[in-house]
């Protein structure tokens, strides 16, 4: 996964910048409200039941999945994936903090939406081509694709495992008592659809 064509500065920033677009299409899909990513809607899902803080349960479940692509896809880590598991959920609490007392109506609501989805694939492709590793979660999809021997290809497997944390997301939602559109909308299934063919797309053309 590592890109040692690049230098250690443009490989640092491609990272940086990735993790950054990352934490800001987390805080935009939360604030329109119309569903958030999967993995978003997981932590927000499990973080609620619990009465945590979304940023510290999201660095909590990263270091649980980083131990399964340690002894997986050992190459995926790096110290992109530190910084994407401390850095992502704190930037999306603190722009969400920012910006608690701003009214949006539904038409502005659904162009953060979509900005979202495409900052989300963006930050995804920059910080993979980077190649100084790559978050948890996104290295789930790499480790399906590695155990079934490039049978299920990444993009697929991505969409089978945004299902999978969509679900668990309304499982622990509706078990905290809140309303399933707290974690899932349209722009849930746009992402869950879209985000891998997406992030795709933005590798070859970066």
């Amino acid at each position: 996964m590592l890109n040692h064509g690049m230098s250690w500065p443009m490989r640092g920033t491609l990272m940086a910048g990735g993790i950054t677009l990352i934490g800001v299409s987390v805080a935009l899909y939360r604030m329109a409200a119309l569903g958030v990513d999967p993995f978003t809607g997981m932590n927000l899902g499990i973080s609620t039941f619990l009465g945590w803080s979304f940023g510290s349960w999201q660095l909590l479940i990263n270091a649980m999945i980083l131990v399964v692509v340690f002894f997986t896809v050992r190459s995926c880590i790096g110290i992109g994936t530190v910084v994407n598991m401390i850095c992502v959920g704190y930037i999306a609490d603190l722009i969400c903090w920012l910006g608690r007392d701003v009214s949006l109506n539904l038409p502005v609501r659904g162009i953060l939406m979509v900005i979202a989805l495409l900052l989300s694939s963006f930050g995804v492709a920059l910080y993979m081509k980077g190649g100084m590793g790559i978050a948890p979660y996104d290295s789930v999809a790499v480790v399906i694709e590695s155990l079934s021997n490039q049978k299920i290809p990444f993009h697929l497997a991505r969409i089978l495992s945004d299902i999978t944390v969509i679900v668990l997301g309304v499982i622990f939602c509706v078990a905290a008592g809140k309303a399933i559109w707290l974690v899932v909308g349209v722009g849930t299934v746009c992402n869950a659809l879209l985000n891998g063919p997406a992030i795709q797309m933005f590798l070859r053309i970066i």
